[in-house]
């Protein structure tokens, strides 16, 4: 069996999304969505309950006034919100977020995909993006490099290997992943992405995110922010997921996103303090 099999086979044995979160994300897609349907299938999982509920009420949110009610939170937030509450508090909920898989440390690769999430969601606040889709911005850059999970544990300390060939040879990661193992990170989470049903534009971010050029959907623009705060991420060196040399992204990409390479210079004083707050998505 090849590394191309062998991840593929660890990718069909991870475990499936919870029912609930299945239940309230094909409830979300409906055209009509009525609040009580969404809160009674929630109310049906009450370690997702309790999760969203710690969500909403963390610094996060800074509601300020203490919420007990689910169909209060989705009255206040919007479905949108929610739907992007439950997608990754339930991934996170299956995914490992505190301890070391082999190679790749994952409390590093956590606070890289954190660092991502919330800037994406930061430069498009600062574009005008609708305050209603802002969250799906941060879900999108929080989960864009699950496919990196089942790379790195499948190919255990050949993993680092990888990662130390492209620092030296001054390659992308994914194009290392490519050439050793058959398939590269993307990939492997469209395949994830695939298995779990999930929304676009999460798909499309989390399986195009290094190769925008190659898409042509309607997710275009949620991508370029990603990209962007992909790179600045790996810039500043916060959290660590493989690439000691990223790739700046083409003139197209900032063009798209309406951005400059100093779009991050406003955020920078707000960007850890966000973070901070955002780190209750890994807490159990």
């Amino acid at each position: 069996m090849n590394l191309n099999e062998k991840i593929n086979n660890y990718i069909l044995d991870m475990p499936s999304l919870p029912v609930s979160a299945e239940k309230a994300l094909q409830i979300c897609n409906k055209v009509n969505v009525n609040p009580m349907d969404l809160n009674h299938v929630i109310l049906l999982d009450p370690v997702l309950t309790g999760k969203l509920l710690k969500l909403i009420n963390s610094a996060y949110y800074g509601i300020g006034t203490p919420v007990t009610s689910l169909v209060k939170a989705i009255t206040m937030l919007g479905l949108n919100t929610v739907k992007n509450l439950v997608l990754s508090s339930a991934i996170l909920s299956t995914l490992p977020v505190n301890k070391d898989i082999n190679g790749l440390n994952m409390e590093g690769f956590w606070h890289h995909c954190l660092c991502v999430g919330v800037m994406t969601k930061l430069l498009a606040s600062k574009q005008g993006a609708d305050s209603r889709y802002r969250e799906e911005y941060f879900a999108a850059g929080l989960l864009h490099d699950i496919g990196k999970i089942p790379l790195n544990a499948v190919l255990s300390s050949d993993y680092i290997q990888m990662i130390t060939i492209a620092d030296r040879e001054n390659k992308p990661l994914y194009a290392v992943e490519s050439e050793i193992a058959g398939i590269n990170h993307c990939e492997a989470g469209g395949i994830i992405s695939n298995l779990w049903k999930l929304d676009n534009p999460i798909i499309d971010v989390i399986t195009y995110h290094h190769s925008i050029n190659e898409y042509s959907g309607e997710n275009k623009k949620i991508l370029c922010f990603v990209e962007i705060a992909n790179y600045f991420s790996h810039i500043y060196e916060i959290g660590f997921a493989g690439n000691r040399k990223p790739v700046k992204p083409d003139k197209s990409v900032w063009e798209t996103a309406d951005l400059n390479d100093e779009a991050y210079l406003d955020l920078m004083p707000n960007l850890y303090n966000e973070i901070e707050k955002a780190k209750i998505f890994l807490q159990n």
